[in-house]
């Protein structure tokens, strides 16, 4: 029998118009959508269908944006084929939240409200400090660690064979780069972002989002739950609380989370999100895993 896990995207997946098709066409996917633009009291699905980009990539809108696009997916998908089902979920960063509302951690609206708040706090973060991210391609997680300690940033991300994501100020982002090349790390690319995220510059929005997290109802889920945190399965609402609060500024081990997965018999992957960035970083963790990406209407088809 296969076993599989759902895959749920991160903040930098966002696309403008990305959901317009589930709410037109699913009535689930459409009740979701009603209900968070009601509980947030802004316009999600005017920045999710139609934009501006400018306001969509926003953290505040686009981490509850991902959410529900995510969760909207998923509702089609049971609505389409009542028996589908799942034995695992993960999510990258933003994601982790999606994943935990999949497997019934916290309800939707509970979800809804913590990344809201969430997304907040991270814009306001990155806002009154000035940080930036850089990634190396080609770089070992040692290797990616070194430059780290070299160029006083931090590892925020290891997404794959070869990709790690530095974060820290952007003043030192700059000389990070000459030090990875002087290292031979074959490519070091600053990124286009608004915040040193996965770092210490994000411990105002980690502080301020703890005591959301601790009001919230968690319980435990019915499928297992990988943390970006620990990339080990988190299953007692305690621990839910504080590797959701360590994420905020620790690294996301995304590659772990994934071979942890693999290891636990995981044969089938669904990556729910536009785009298929889960599913690329996938392939190349493990070129013989099986992943189908969804990010819209028609591709709910290819589930079948």
């Amino acid at each position: 029998m296969k076993k599989r896990a759902l895959l749920f995207s991160g903040q930098g997946a966002q696309a403008v118009g990305m959901g317009k098709d589930l709410y037109d066409q699913s009535k689930a996917a459409r009740a979701l959508y009603d209900q968070a633009e009601a509980a947030l009291k802004f316009p999600l699905k005017e920045y999710s269908f139609s934009g501006p980009e400018d306001k969509l990539t926003d953290t505040s809108v686009c981490q509850p944006a991902l959410y529900v696009h995510g969760l909207a997916l998923l509702a089609a998908a049971r609505e389409q084929k009542s028996d589908f089902d799942f034995t695992a979920a993960a999510g990258l960063s933003l994601g982790e939240y999606t994943a935990h509302a999949a497997a019934g951690s916290f309800d939707f609206l509970t979800g809804l409200h913590l990344v809201h708040h969430r997304g907040r706090l991270m814009q306001e973060a990155a806002s009154s400090t000035k940080g930036g991210m850089i990634s190396l391609i080609g770089a070992t997680p040692e290797q990616a660690i070194e430059v780290a300690k070299e160029a006083q940033l931090e590892a925020a991300n290891f997404n794959c064979p070869g990709q790690v994501v530095l974060s820290g100020p952007l003043d030192l982002i700059s000389p990070a780069v000459e030090i990875a090349k002087a290292k031979g790390i074959r490519k070091a690319i600053p990124l286009k972002v608004s915040g040193a995220y996965h770092s210490k510059l994000m411990i105002s929005a980690q502080n301020a989002l703890q005591p959301y997290l601790d009001k919230a109802e968690i319980k435990s889920p019915r499928v297992t739950v990988i943390a970006n945190f620990t990339a080990k399965p988190v299953s007692k609402p305690d621990e839910i609380r504080k590797t959701l609060s360590q994420q905020v500024c620790g690294s996301v081990r995304w590659e772990e989370s994934v071979r942890e997965l693999i290891g636990q018999g995981i044969t089938e992957f669904v990556e729910f999100g536009p785009g298929a960035v889960l599913a690329g970083l996938l392939k190349r963790i493990d070129g013989n895993a099986v992943c189908v990406t969804v990010g819209d209407f028609a591709a709910l088809q290819s589930l079948a």
